[in-house]
């Protein structure tokens, strides 16, 4: 026992991990965003597995030709929406299922992304490490949050950004409620498919920036296996965070220790199974599924369609 207590001591005391967690956590924490704003807005946007593979290729490929980050980065904000539009639009304009859109979605972007890889094969370039003066030298956590390469850093100002669009706009205000009460919105002059397409627009943009950072910002290559089924566990931080924007930032934080952990442990000289690791995050995304739910209340009209006039 004690051997295993030392074990997780020197494991969670290891600076290098939480670099690991805060990076991996930011990947998920792009999607989450904007999917907290697609469900309170009554959706979920199931895609968004699809919107990060795009945007990490759109991201790729831009970069290999131009050079630039930035230019990747809002080439794969880009894709990602186009992602996003196809969602949208057979799921709130046509009459079709958004479950059923999203992992048509999904399947169709994992299938065009790797025969596309396999004729261009992008050679892209990564971003550079900037470090805050002073607050990088804080012990543990000051590298981990504070020395990291530069895209990591778009986060900090898209979380009040995100905030602000949802609780002090009009916008805003029209989004949750549709979420909560479709048909009275509709009745106060909002256009409920059309709010509802939207939030799943912003979505979209902020999934494909997270797989454009997934690529120019962490792994500097691209691989049509790197998302791996993130984008349900971005889902899953949102209703980890009961719907809120701490608690989703909360969750993607958990989720990327998690993997953090899961890297952590063979660099460090400990075995474990090595299928049980890998297969950690989505153990505890189960977990998260089952408890959390149960504990919070979801946006009442969540993944209900609607039609104007049936209650």
């Amino acid at each position: 026992m004690g051997d295993f207590l030392g074990a997780l001591a020197d494991i969670f005391s290891n600076p290098t991990m939480y670099g690991s967690a805060v990076r991996l956590g930011a990947f998920l924490a792009f999607a989450a965003l904007g999917e907290l704003v697609a469900e309170k807005a009554g959706t979920i946007n199931i895609s968004v597995e699809g919107s990060l593979l795009a945007g990490a290729f759109g991201g790729a490929i831009a970069s290999s030709l131009t050079g630039s980050v930035w230019v990747g980065l809002a080439a794969g904000a880009t894709t990602g929406v186009v992602v996003a539009l196809v969602q949208a639009n057979m799921s709130h304009r046509l009459p079709a299922d958004q479950f059923v859109v999203g992992i048509t979605v999904n399947v169709l972007a994992l299938g065009l992304v790797g025969y596309l890889n396999a004729i261009v094969d992008p050679v892209p370039d990564r971003a550079a490490v900037l470090e805050i003066p002073l607050l990088s030298d804080l012990p543990l956590l000051g590298p981990a949050l504070f020395g990291q390469t530069w895209p990591t850093y778009l986060l900090y100002p898209l979380i009040p950004l995100t905030w602000w669009l949802l609780y002090r706009t009009r916008w805003g205000l029209e989004v949750r409620s549709v979420g909560e009460n479709p048909q009275a919105a509709d009745v106060s002059g909002v256009h409920v498919n059309k709010r509802r397409r939207q939030s799943i627009y912003y979505g979209g943009i902020l999934a494909g920036l997270g797989g454009a950072f997934l690529v120019l910002g962490q792994v500097g290559s691209f691989d049509p296996g790197a998302v791996g089924g993130r984008g349900f566990i971005a889902i899953a931080a949102v209703y980890f965070g009961g719907w809120t924007l701490r608690g989703t930032l909360l969750g993607a934080l958990l989720f990327g220790l998690a993997d953090a952990f899961r890297l952590a442990v063979p660099v460090l000289g400990y075995q474990i199974n090595a299928q049980l690791l890998a297969a950690l995050p989505y153990v505890l995304t189960l977990g998260v599924m089952y408890f959390i739910t149960k504990r919070f209340r979801q946006p009442a009209a969540l993944a209900r369609p609607f039609v104007r006039g049936l209650r």
